[in-house]
């Protein structure tokens, strides 16, 4: 079943920046999508800050973080010196049509992500075992109003980490 945006209103360790595709840029996004912040930690309320407390936000040695050159915001949280418990996400502007074809495609795809209606948006997730370590992995994608949310974690999913950036960045 494919999914449909309400009316407007895989592996471990750290995905790059360029993930997911397509993107637009800052000038291309929608009138409707918030602007995204300079940082990460402003997005994470208290509770999902207490889940990764010890949890290095950012750290350099994990790569480009922050505010990327064509507009979107990707953060990062893990540990360097670990060999996986990390969660990164992406957010970037994109098109509702491409948004929604990119979330299909999830759907039909190996990892059977599945896709609901949720918070005036669309939401598809999937877990799936880690290849190498006895943990979970997995990949939360939001998508509203011109803006994907994209989380792909492993052995790392704090509750309620999604809705903190959906609040942050539509209340």
């Amino acid at each position: 079943a494919s999914v449909s945006a309400p009316a407007a209103s895989e592996t471990p360790g750290v995905p790059t920046p360029g993930e997911p595709e397509p993107t637009l840029t800052a000038e291309a996004r929608a009138e409707t999508a918030p602007a995204l912040p300079n940082v990460c930690g402003p997005m994470f309320n208290a509770d999902v800050t207490a889940q990764l407390e010890g949890i290095p936000l950012n750290d350099p040695a994990v790569g480009p973080t922050g505010l990327i050159a064509e507009g979107s915001l990707f953060c990062v949280w893990r540990n360097p010196a670990a060999d996986t418990t990390a969660i990164a996400t992406h957010i970037v502007y994109m098109s509702r049509g491409a948004a929604l074809d990119y979330l299909n495609e999830l759907q039909d795809g190996d990892k059977k992500f599945t896709c609901y209606e949720a918070r005036s948006g669309v939401r598809c997730e999937a877990t799936w075992p880690d290849p190498t370590y006895p943990v979970t992995d997995g990949r939360t994608l939001f998508y509203r109003d011109g803006v994907l949310i994209d989380s792909t974690w492993s052995n790392l999913a704090p509750a309620g980490y999604t809705d903190s950036i959906i609040d942050y960045l539509f209340s």
